[in-house]
């Protein structure tokens, strides 16, 4: 007989190799850590193909440089971006033990995919300064290659049971339930709280526990695979959708979709990098219909619509998506990039078919001649040697 998810109760572990209990300062290596991880190992190959078969003036040796300048950028990004967006009580947190401010809690979770937007660009200008790399074209390689590490962090949130979806119908054949939505009810709704779970506590937590500490070791048990306890719990749970997935899917799949297509040949510099910008936040919109808002943080509403902080941010980006393609498209800047065997492509439009975008970056010897006046300033050079 076919099983749907709706009988599932969501119970993986999100300790991938554990060293000791939760409690500990250190419980082991989480699968959430190995998604950034994977998504930079990832992001390492992808990179270097551009470098190496498009147009670039960065060498494919320095790709790994510029793997671990991004991820700088993402990991400070996306925890600031957190704790600006989402909880700023962290930035005033602060405690006796390490890591002694709330800020630099990242065991403990919260990271923010636009802070990490944020983040990135900012390293790649530091990066481009660095070097003497066009930074629209640094950005545009990274940004090419982002989008794995979007699916694998979608799939470490369904992992860890965060950021879980709104509820959906129990006969729904997508329809998971997550244990961790208890913690939610403890602040939306404490008295059904007390009343649905201490029966539970009763039976499967120690003594003299406060809710909240009996809600983490029912958690615990049931990510320990405990039967009993996942066959106690199931029927108090909400059928939600796996919005984590759907996340995965449409931010991480097709928005690497839409970004092959566009630059299988070069385009001008932040063309691409727009694209991503646009493309993503249309895809977070979209998700955020599936997504049980986070507890505690404020909807904007505007002339009848309402708005998650989520989809909020996300217009913001994507109308920082629009002006960068917009303002792209007017620079007198040959193409650059792209993902096929171009090599040294030519752009006749912009330098009279005999100039590669690799010539004309800024500081090389070619774009130096080529800059307005610099012709008449070799004649007139030419006209005083000859006086003399």
């Amino acid at each position: 007989m076919f099983t749907t998810l709706a009988t599932y109760v969501h119970s993986i572990d999100p300790v991938a190799l554990r060293f000791g209990p939760d409690d500990s300062a250190f419980p082991g290596i989480r699968w959430y850590g190995l998604s950034y991880l994977l998504g930079f190992i990832v992001a390492y190959p992808i990179i270097r193909r551009v470098l190496k078969r498009g147009v670039s003036t960065i060498r494919p040796e320095h790709a790994l440089d510029l793997v671990l300048a991004a991820a700088f950028g993402a990991m400070i990004g996306g925890r600031l971006g957190y704790c600006i967006f989402y909880e700023p009580a962290l930035l005033t947190r602060f405690s006796d033990s390490f890591p002694f401010w709330g800020v630099l809690m990242m065991n403990r979770g919260g990271m923010a995919s636009h802070g990490g937007m944020l983040g990135i660009p900012i390293a790649m200008w530091i990066y481009a300064r660095h070097w003497g790399h066009r930074w629209s074209h640094t950005v545009d390689v990274v940004a090419f290659a982002a989008p794995p590490g979007l699916f694998f962090g979608r799939i470490a949130n369904f992992i860890n049971g965060e950021l879980y979806g709104r509820q959906a119908s129990p006969d729904s054949p997508l329809a998971v339930k997550f244990p961790q939505e208890m913690t939610r009810w403890l602040h939306e709704e404490p008295e059904r709280a007390e009343r649905k779970l201490r029966p539970l506590l009763d039976r499967f937590a120690p003594e003299d526990v406060s809710l909240y500490e009996g809600v983490q070791v029912l958690i615990h048990r049931i990510q320990a695979g405990h039967q009993e306890v996942i066959e106690a719990v199931g029927p108090i749970l909400t059928p939600r959708y796996p919005s984590q997935l759907f996340a995965a899917l449409t931010e991480g799949l097709v928005v690497m979709l839409v970004l092959l297509v566009l630059w299988y040949r070069p385009r001008k510099p932040l063309t691409l990098t727009g694209t991503f910008a646009i493309s993503y936040a249309v895809m977070r919109i979209f998700n955020e219909l599936f997504r049980e808002p986070d507890v505690g943080i404020a909807q904007f509403e505007a002339i009848g619509i309402t708005l998650s902080r989520g989809q909020l941010l996300s217009v913001l980006l994507l109308l920082l998506g629009v002006s960068m393609v917009w303002w792209a498209k007017r620079q007198h800047v040959p193409p650059m990039g792209g993902w096929g065997r171009h090599g040294e492509v030519e752009d006749e439009a912009a330098t009279g078919g005999s100039t590669t975008a690799t010539e004309s970056a800024p500081g090389t010897p070619a774009a130096r001649e080529r800059r307005p006046g610099a012709s008449s300033r070799r004649r007139d050079r030419s006209r005083k040697r000859g006086k003399k």
